[in-house]
């Protein structure tokens, strides 16, 4: 057997601007300090986790080994809950295509993963921004589609008419609590619901207009290091998704928790299930409320690293990929 290559990549959570950037709208995006780890090697069969791969069920590895000439051995570990909106299946493609690119004796640059992170995305979901791609690639906190920042470009991306530009952002000391509902719920439908409300209803496209504006608030607070005027903002931001119909009951009762001992609440992500964040000078006790109402909690630091190589030797196969199916 040959030697194992193994990349780890970041999961992430939006702080404002989910759903309006798949329009070409502003978004804010930190990476996670949870982390999906992908061994491979060269090997004589296909395996995951030690079982036969199916490929036909497995999307983002279907693409991602398209141009793979033998077969491999892949095992995967996971720190990131499933369908939560923490960005678990850009974080998978992003440390396999590393893991890939290693074992192909590449040294891929951060663009080369983001594409074909994002492409993978695509392929297992069929639509979507390189937002998630681009957070778990690049770390730290990115903008997408933020005005005047032209020395701060990272890269521009197209797709279907729309385009993305993403620059690299300052991540001020802060602590988020993150609120795990226990629901999983896919990024695509919460895409496509988003899409069919925008095309029949002009006061859809307005509340995307209006995310869009409330994130370039929110931004400007983030370079003032501003706190209180970002959880406000994370509080309308969140107001404005509910009225788009992708939060539910259960992430509401998790914000109404958070909200006496936060600067500021929301949904993460898609919504439909998932996760809520909450921006907090007390992650202890807001911890503690949300746990109280149901909730999973994570304290979570923002500006994790992107992706990165790691030891050559396999990690424990924990992640159950069913749920990126």
């Amino acid at each position: 057997m040959s030697r194992w290559h193994t990349a780890s990549a970041p999961g992430k959570f939006v702080i404002l601007g989910e759903h309006s950037v798949v329009y070409g709208k502003p978004a804010l995006v930190l990476a996670a300090d949870r982390r999906i780890t992908c061994s491979v090697r060269r090997s004589r069969h296909n395996t995951l986790n030690g079982e036969p791969i199916e490929f036909g069920k497995q999307p983002h590895f279907r693409y991602l080994t398209r141009n793979l000439r033998h077969a491999a051995d892949f095992v995967t570990r996971s720190d990131i809950p499933a369908g939560a909106g923490l960005g678990s299946s850009a974080a998978l493609s992003a440390a396999l295509a590393l893991a890939l690119s290693s074992m192909a004796g590449d040294d891929p640059d951060e663009r080369y993963l983001v594409d074909e992170a994002y492409n993978a995305e695509l392929a297992a979901q069929g639509s979507g921004s390189p937002m998630d791609a681009s957070a778990c690639v690049h770390g730290g906190g990115i903008g997408v589609n933020l005005p005047g920042n032209e020395d701060r470009k990272l890269w521009c991306i197209s797709r279907g008419g729309r385009s993305w530009c993403v620059t690299d952002m300052d991540v001020p000391d802060m602590t988020f609590v993150v609120g795990n509902t226990g629901i999983k719920a896919p990024t695509a439908p919460q895409v496509d619901k988003v899409r069919r409300f925008t095309r029949r209803s002009n006061f859809a496209a307005e509340m995307i207009e209006e995310i869009g504006n409330v994130t370039l608030c929110g931004y400007e607070a983030i370079r003032k290091n501003d706190v209180e005027a970002l959880g406000r903002m994370m509080l309308t931001d969140h107001k404005l998704l509910s009225i788009l119909g992708v939060s539910c009951k259960e992430l509401n009762k998790l914000v109404n928790a958070a909200m006496p001992h936060s600067y500021g609440a929301k949904l993460t992500g898609s919504g439909g299930g998932g996760c809520m964040i909450a921006l907090t000078d007390e992650p202890d006790k807001v911890a503690a409320a949300i746990e109280s109402r149901g909730g999973t909690a994570y304290i979570m630091k923002a500006g994790e690293q992107g992706a990165r190589l790691e030891s050559e030797e396999p990690v424990s196969p924990l992640l159950d990929l069913s749920s990126y199916v």
